[in-house]
């Protein structure tokens, strides 16, 4: 048997980008079903970003999802650059008018998330399989999926919204040829450890060495999060802890600085690559987060991004289904497009201006150089670094 439900709007995905979507929608009034097929204790504990923009940070304080960020973040107001033996200190608040960053884990703004939602009666599903998006070409989209006891469900949808990540089944339930995909791999992967000692620094550490690039950036005043580039085909197992601290050491060490050490309670190796796919709509079917684009981690705009969308498709959302209205609704790729390829090219700047390339020369390696000496030493060379990093083409919510 298959039981027969109505919302307004059928989320897939329960990250940030889906459950942050079903807040903003909810307090526009309008109704929403979250589908996950991870259970929620898996949600609340998987790893990914953990750096906020400044319009991030305002706009989560603005739909009342900020007080435990204000009260465990951690504000940074710049970055330091490595190279060459040098560290370098990139003034953020002062080279953009007071923008900062504030660390505050992508797992805790979940955490928060399903939280708030459940406590306003929310319907959330985790756990969930076999889910289908169906009769997009109508004005009256459906979601079907069997929930964890087995019961088989449909849910007509006035609108359906993808955020089920780079792997989900929405951007591939559109229809074939319209999608087109612009991608770019790239020759080396991430390690990235948490670490169960105070950060060394205070505020994140972009190091670019001879012999790979190394990131020191942190989770709480207790965690530290650390990354080594290694090669894209690499394997963890090649890395025991006192590798990997060996390996830190070496390309983050500056004379009279101490890395500490502790613990490592994670470590994972992920690749590095860039995807954006066109258009983010189709009729009632809106993409969001990283079911539509992918940037290289070294930005931090992964997170940032997501937020974004949905903060532009709930409003498009809201006056399309209060209003009538579809002029949002229309332009809304567009719109994402725009601010996306932003992010794109600035992440992929940071990752090349930072990383080593197996295949690269000493001309590359000069080129490398001398980028990182013009952006520490020209004020409009940082000050384009700190408007990207602390976030351009941020929406509003009002």
């Amino acid at each position: 048997m298959t039981v027969r439900t109505r919302t307004r709007v059928g989320i897939v995905g329960a990250g940030p980008a889906g459950l942050l979507l079903s807040h903003l929608l909810a307090l526009r009034g309008i109704d929403s079903v979250v589908l996950e097929n991870r259970s929620r204790a898996y949600c609340e504990a998987r790893q990914r970003a953990g750096l906020l923009e400044a319009g991030a940070v305002e706009l989560l304080r603005a739909v009342g999802l900020g007080d435990r960020m204000d009260a465990e973040g951690l504000d940074h107001g710049g970055i330091y650059l490595q190279f060459a033996g040098e560290r370098h200190h990139i003034d953020f608040r002062e080279l953009t008018g007071g923008r900062w960053v504030t660390i505050y884990a992508q797992t805790e703004i979940v955490k928060d998330l399903i939280k708030a939602r459940l406590a306003a009666g929310a319907a959330i599903e985790f756990e969930v399989s076999d889910t289908e998006v169906r009769d997009l070409d109508s004005d009256a989209p459906v979601l079907r999926y069997t929930d964890s006891a087995g019961t088989r469900h449909e849910i007509g949808c006035d609108a359906i919204a993808g955020c089920d990540g780079f792997h989900g089944i929405c951007r591939d339930s559109m229809p074939a040829g319209l999608v087109t995909v612009a991608e770019r791999g790239y020759p080396y992967s991430w390690l990235g450890i948490l670490a169960t000692v105070p950060p060394s620094t205070d505020e994140l550490i972009y190091s670019r060495h001879e012999d790979g690039f190394a990131l020191h950036t942190m989770r709480t005043p207790q965690i530290s999060r650390l990354y080594l580039q290694v090669p894209a085909d690499e394997e963890i197992e090649r890395w025991p802890d006192d590798r990997i601290w060996a390996e830190l050491q070496h390309r983050l060490g500056m004379p009279g600085w101490d890395l500490k050490e502790g613990p490592i309670t994670e470590k994972a190796i992920s690749p590095m690559r860039s995807f954006v796919a066109a258009p983010m709509r189709y009729r009632r079917l809106f993409l969001a987060g990283d079911a539509a684009h992918i940037v290289p981690p070294t930005g931090a705009k992964g997170l940032n991004l997501a937020i974004a969308d949905v903060t532009v498709l709930a409003r498009a959302l809201t006056s399309l289904l209060r209003g009538g209205n579809a002029e949002l609704a229309d332009v809304y790729s567009d719109t994402c497009l725009n601010r996306v390829w932003r992010a794109t090219h600035f992440s992929w700047w940071m990752t090349s201006m930072l990383h080593v390339d197996p295949d690269q020369d000493a001309f590359g390696a000069a080129l490398q150089l001398s980028q990182l000496r013009y952006v520490t030493s020209s004020r409009a060379a940082a000050t384009t670094l700190a408007e990207n990093y602390t976030g351009y083409f941020q929406p509003a919510w009002d």
